[in-house]
């Protein structure tokens, strides 16, 4: 059984910062792909950041303002979120793209989720 559990969000006025955390635990095999993605009211979901072994990638709307990391020994994952906009705010879900077998394929998994409410 695998976990996937983001840190709390929270409130912060526009320009500041804010730090996300994710942690998988459970029965991991390898971790091929950590990820975050936000769904602000009435849109869909969509990618904010990604990391995996061949590098990050990141939505246009963040680049240069947020930034995602990964410790492989914790098998967690962070989000660096500074000058935030109030468009920032949503709900963000922390996604793991992991293996629970060597032979067992790529299955996603997912974090609850956290609010970020950023204030204009």
């Amino acid at each position: 059984q695998v976990q996937v559990v983001e840190s709390v969000g929270g409130l912060v006025q526009a320009g500041g910062s804010l730090r996300l955390s994710c942690a998988a635990s459970g029965s991991i095999f390898s971790i091929n792909a950590m990820g975050w993605y936000r769904q602000a009211p009435g849109k869909e979901r969509e990618l904010v950041a990604r990391i995996t072994s061949g590098g990050t990638n990141y939505a246009d709307s963040v680049k240069g303002r947020f930034t995602i990391s990964r410790d492989n020994a914790k098998n967690t994952v962070y989000l660096e979120m500074n000058s935030l906009k109030p468009e920032d705010t949503a709900v963000y879900y922390c996604n793991a793209n992991l293996k629970v077998g060597e032979y067992y394929p790529d299955m996603s998994y997912w974090g609850k989720g956290t609010l970020v409410t950023v204030s204009s």
